[in-house]
Parts: C-alpha cells; structure tokens; sequence
C-alpha cells in the first residue's frame, strides 16, 4: 500500500526514510524516485532510501507532491517489490500578506450627508491558506481618515463618521485603510490603500450680496438697452446649484431700470428701460433681489436662498438737443390759401437747466420747391407759393430746431400739411369719343353714352349735369342723373354727301361751390351701315378708325412703303452701273494677260520656271492654251526658247546687281525684289533712239515694223502709211 508522509514545515534538508521489506541490509538493494519534484525538488539515497528535499518549499505555489518509489536489486536489476506511491503535503505558514486589489481608491459622497453614509468598499486579499488557521483571516482598519469617516472590519466598507461635512469648507479627503490578517492579533501581516474621497455639492449656500448698497451712474443720453453696471452675489456653491437670477422688486427707478442675468458670469446686469431725465431727477434707486434657480428643499432650513440689496444710479447731465411739443404735426390748409397766410406752428424747448432759445428751419431737401417759410423766432409756417391740390395733395416737411448758442444741438420732427380740395377744375370728358350716325338711323336711336371726370374731390362725391349748349337740330341730349349722359338722333335720313361730319358742343357742370362748368365738343362722323346698324363704309377717316387703324400705324405703313421704293430704285441703278461699258472700246487694245499656273519653281537657280519671251509674244499663250472641258494630251506644254539667252549684257547686269545685294551689309534681311531700267545692246528691234537717226525721216524704212508682231502694228500703220504717202 503506498506510504503516506506529512511536514509541517518547508525548510530546506527535510528527510524521509523509505525501506523496503525486502532489504535485508547487505547492500545489494537499490532505491529509485519518480514522480513530481522527483530529481530536482526531491531525491533519495540509493543505498539507504533517505528522501530529502533540495529547495524550500512554497505551498502557495504547489500544495502537494505525488511520489513512487521501488527497490531494486542491484546485482538482477529486478524489483524487490512493486513500487510504492506516497503524497507529500506542504503544510501553511503565515507567510503572505495581505494585498488590496487597487493601490488607490476614488470615490465621492455628497456633502452635508448623514452619518453610516456609504462611501466605498475596498477588498484585499491574502495567499495563506484560509482553511488551515488563521492565516488569511483579514481585519480592516483605518490608519488615516478619522474622525470623519469609519470601515467595518470584516467588510471593508468606507462609511461616513460625521455629519455636516461641509465642501465649501473642505473638499477632499483622503483616507488610509489597512488590512491584518491572523485575525488582527499581534505578529499577523498587513497591508494598505489609499482612498481619496471628494465632496459633491448641494445646493447648501444661499446667494449673499458682498454689500448691502452698491452705487452706479450713467449719462441722461443712454440708449434703452444699454448698459449702467454690473453686480454679483457670491454662491459657495457650483454648477447648476450656484446658478442665480437677479429681479428688481421695489424703488422709484423700476420704472426707468431693469436687471437682467448674465448666464455666463451670473451677474446682474442694471440696463436703462426707460430713459432718464437729470433735470427731472437726479438718482434713481431700485432694491435688487438675488435667488437661486435649482433649490434643494432637503436644505430649505439652511436658507433662505436669497438677498437683497439697493442699487443707486445717479444720472449725468449732458447738453441735450431741443425737444419738440410733439412727434409730428399735422396741418390742413385750403388750396385756393392766399400767400403769406399762416398755416401753424412748431413749438420747441432745451430741455437743459440752461434753457437757451431756439432757432427754427425747414429742411430744404424735404422743401424742394419753396413753397413754405418758418419763422426762426417763433416757428410760424406760413404759404411763400400758390397751392393746387390736383399736383400734391400731401407735402411732408421736416422742421429743424437747434439751440441759438449751440447749433449742433439739433432736432428734427415731420410736419405733414394736408392741402384741402376747393372747386376749381370743370368737369370734361371722361375719354376721347370715335362717335358716328348711320345715314339710315331712324329719330330718337342712341348713338353714343358719355361720362365725365372731374380732378376735384368734394366732400359728397360728383354730380354732374350734361347738357347742349344750344338748341340742335339734329342730336339731342338725356341726362341719366349718374353722371352719365346718352346722345340721341332728333331726326333720320342723315346723308354723308350733304354732310360727313357734325359737331355736337355738350356743357358739362358739377354741383360743388362754386359751379364749374365745361364745353366739349363730341365730334359724330355719317357713314353708311346696313339694316342692323353694323357701319359698311363711312369716310376715309373714319373707315380707318373703325378698323383700328390710327394715325401713327399708317405713318408707319407709309414709311414702309417709301424706304422698298428707295431699295428698288437703289438696285436698278447699281444694275445699270454694272452694265456700262469701259472707257476704252478699241480692237487694237492689246492687254497683258496673266496666266496661272499650278506648279512650284525651282527657286533662285531655277531659269526655266518663267518665260519672259512669252510676255512679248501674246500669241505663244493662246496657242499653247489647254482645255479644261478635256484631259490634256501632255501634262507640261511646250515652251518655246527665250530669245533672251542671247542677251549677255542683261544677264551679266543682272548678276552684277545681284552681288551688289548680297553683299549689302544693309541690305534689308528678307527677299526683296530690285528693279533696273536697263535696255540692253541686243534687242532685235535695235534702238528707237532718235539720236542715232538719220537727219531726215526719208532715210528710215519701216517696213520691218510689220514683222514685229501686233504689239508695233498700230506704229507700222502710222510710219510705213507716212511713208507711203510721202513718196506719192
């Protein structure tokens, strides 16, 4: 069976003696180790069996070892016996600490809490054996934190141990637990952390006021919105806890000055909502209340959360500009007011202690046409122009008032002056009438129905009364009492022939003071229509009129009409130009003709490329002409040779010239073409100087003049017929 050992301690050199029942003690038994540890942690004596342990041993590390051991004869080699196993146990011994699972801790609690409140709880551990004595049985403590908070010993839990901790006194804590085991009793091991614990706010503090008045001032002038100063209460607490709002609740300046709360820097900020008056009132004084926005009411015996104080703003005087009695005034004068009548009045005051007089005037820019005065003493508006209410029924002007002594201190108010209607337009018609009567109306038809406009605007509307200036023979007039009127026929059997047009004079008056009356004259064309009234034909005029064409649109087609006639003239005469024939008709009129060709030359050196002879026989091109209804036979046409290789005196000038060029330093950088008037010494029609002639003409014989060809034809007719006719 196998064999069972126990240590109690891990030292090094611990011994143990295995012996078999078959060693008989005379040496030939031989012991052997396996299993864990064997060799290295363990080994055994071979001759006796002694177990000893090499190293120490660390039950935290491994608690337990499995052996076997056999003997064995030395001189077979075989077992004595089977082998044996057998555990080897560590037994613990204090020799760990305890150690917590963080080295520091953080933790926060609100202040003012009450007492048991928990906080935190921390853990540690120990590597001893729990089970076997009290090796890992830990006790906590606290080394630092008292009297403020406690831990429970065999919990770890962080409590507070005192009430009303205050942040706004002290904010953060810090705390030193330990941990002991062997139950907390003397020798046991121990360990710490750190805990930092922080207070949180609650809404605990009240707002306060550093002072219990504060003193401001500003400028009578401030702008409404503007501000005079600022004030803050202080509030030990922070964030939303110390956010306050500031109103203003009695003094005679609420009215003048309001308070509003700046959200960032939670001050109170004093802005004028009214403005004030330094000749009126000096100091305007307003009591300021201060309230927290978030409140506790666990706390609501620590308050109460709010204060007062009194603000004082003291008004400076500034050199105010002149105040008008009024925002605006409003005048109403008749249309027919005689000039230099007064309309009204402006009335103003420096409204300083100083009480300087004031000027007045009108702005010219708002008065363009003059037609107002002021008085610069008393402000009296009177009329310099005559008034038509027909052009402007309203006239907005501006009147300036500035102090006399200072006249940069100036105001400005609108006066508007209304110009009241007077009867003084007649009334006339309300359009222009196209009015015609057929020749075969019959008496009493309606021929047209008229209406009138009157630019007067009485108080009870328009009346008016149409009426003939006198008795007509032909038309009459019905008054319809709506301030129309209808134009009826008095007889029938019109005749255009006779008479083409009437013209019928109507007197139109309205019913207003005084009576206006007006004659206008309704022009009535005859025209011929057909049994329905419908117009046929009438005259010209009116025959245009009813087609809606008017006077302006037949211009228009009569200027049409004249500028195609001056296009076709214009044509015909450039036609006829181009058809004239040349200054100069004659059969003898010999032309050069310049022949294109489609080739390129050969440059400088190319000599073949042109032909001058060709020049100077005309009939060598219309003899070599090609045509172009067929392919030619031969792609280059003969050239018949210069006559001008001949001529060594041209060509050597020419080449004389032609070096002269070259060499030219100031020669122009470019092709350039030179022209020379040289003769030569071998033209075949020798000279036609007169210097090498004869004394007289009867010794020159021109008949060789024939032979030159048609360029000398006409000079062969006139010398060789002179000829002639002298030897007859």
């Amino acid at each position: 069976m196998p064999l069972t050992c126990a240590v109690a301690y891990s030292d090094v050199g611990l011994r143990f003696i295995l012996r078999s029942d078959k060693d008989r003690g005379d040496g030939t038994a031989r012991y052997v180790l396996s299993g864990e540890g064997a060799g290295t942690i363990f080994r055994i004596d071979e001759k006796s069996g002694d177990l000893h342990a090499t190293q120490r041993l660390d039950r935290e590390e491994k608690s337990s070892y499995t052996l076997q051991a056999q003997a064995f004869n030395k001189i077979t080699g075989l077992p004595l016996e089977p082998a044996t196993e057998f555990i080897v146990k560590i037994h613990d011994i204090n020799d760990n600490e305890p150690k917590f699972t963080k080295a520091v801790y953080t933790a926060s609690v609100p202040e003012m809490s009450d007492v048991g409140t928990f906080v935190i709880e921390v853990n540690a551990t120990d590597a001893d054996d729990a089970t076997y004595g009290n090796s890992a049985k830990l006790v906590y403590s606290i080394l630092q934190g008292q009297p403020y908070f406690s831990v429970e010993p065999e919990t770890g839990i962080v409590r507070i141990a005192l009430s009303n901790m205050d942040r706004e006194v002290r904010k953060e804590y810090q705390v030193v637990i330990q941990a002991k085991d062997m139950a907390g009793q003397m020798g046991g091991l121990s360990g710490t952390a750190m805990v930092n614990v922080t207070l949180t706010d609650v809404n605990d503090s009240p707002p306060r006021f550093a002072y219990s008045s504060y003193h401001l001032s500003t400028y009578e002038s401030a702008e409404i919105g503007s501000t005079v100063g600022r004030i803050k209460a202080n509030d030990g607490d922070e964030g939303e806890n110390a956010e306050m709002k500031y109103k203003i609740v009695d003094g005679d300046g609420k009215d003048y000055l309001d308070i509003i709360t700046d959200e960032i820097t939670q001050e109170g900020v004093i802005v004028v909502k009214k403005k004030m008056d330094y000749e009126s009132k000096r100091i305007y004084t307003v009591k300021v209340e201060v309230t927290n926005t978030h409140q506790d009411p666990n706390f609501a015996d620590l308050g109460p959360f709010l204060d007062t104080a009194i603000v004082k703003v003291t008004a400076k005087d500034v050199d105010e500009p002149p105040v008008f009695s009024r925002p605006q005034y409003v005048f109403e004068v008749n249309e027919d007011t005689p000039k230099g009548i007064a309309i009204g009045t402006i009335s103003a005051w420096d409204p300083d202690a100083t009480h300087y007089p004031i000027q007045y005037a009108i702005d010219q820019h708002t008065d363009p046409e003059r037609l107002y005065h002021i008085d610069p003493k008393n402000g009296s508006i009177t009329i310099l122009k005559s008034l038509d209410r027909e052009v402007s029924k309203w006239h907005n002007i501006s009147v300036l008032a500035s102090e006399i002594n200072n006249p940069h201190q100036r105001s400005r108010v609108p006066v508007l002056i209304k110009v009241l209607d007077v009867n003084d337009n007649a009334p006339e018609f309300a359009m222009i009438y196209e009015t015609f009567v057929c020749e075969n109306v019959k008496a009493g038809q309606l021929i047209q129905t008229i209406s009138a406009i009157d630019t007067d605007d009485p108080l009870v509307g328009h009346k008016f009364v149409f009426s003939l200036s006198s008795m007509n023979p032909n038309f009459t007039i019905f008054d319809n009492e709506d301030n129309t009127a209808r134009i009826l026929t008095r007889r029938s059997g019109f005749n255009r022939r006779e008479m083409s047009v009437y013209y019928l004079p109507v007197v139109i008056s309205d019913s207003d003071y005084p009576i206006q009356s007006s004659t206008s004259t309704l022009t009535i064309r005859v025209c011929s229509c057909d049994a329905t009234g419908n117009m046929r034909s009438c005259s010209v005029d009116a025959l245009l009129l009813s087609a809606g064409l008017s006077t302006g649109a037949l211009v228009a087609i009569l200027l049409c009409i004249l500028i195609l006639l001056m296009i076709v003239v214009l044509f015909s005469a450039l036609k006829k130009q181009r058809r004239k024939e040349p200054l100069i008709i004659s059969k003898e009129d010999v032309r050069d003709n310049v022949v294109s060709y489609n080739d390129e030359g050969g440059g400088e050196e190319d000599t073949q490329a042109f032909d001058i002879g060709t020049l100077r026989h005309p009939e060598v091109i219309e003899s070599n002409k090609l045509r172009r209804d067929i392919i030619p036979e031969m792609l280059f046409p003969y050239h018949r040779p210069s006559p001008m290789k001949e001529c060594a005196d041209v060509r050597d000038f020419i080449i004389s010239r032609l070096q002269e060029n070259d060499t030219d330093p100031f020669a122009p950088p470019y092709d350039s073409l030179a022209t020379y008037a040289y003769e030569g010494n071998g033209s075949i029609a020798e000279s036609l100087s007169s210097l090498e002639s004869s004394v007289t003409e009867a010794d020159h014989e021109y008949d060789y003049l024939s032979n030159w060809g048609p360029q000398f034809k006409k000079l062969a007719d006139m010398y060789i017929g002179k000829d002639t006719g002298v030897a007859n």
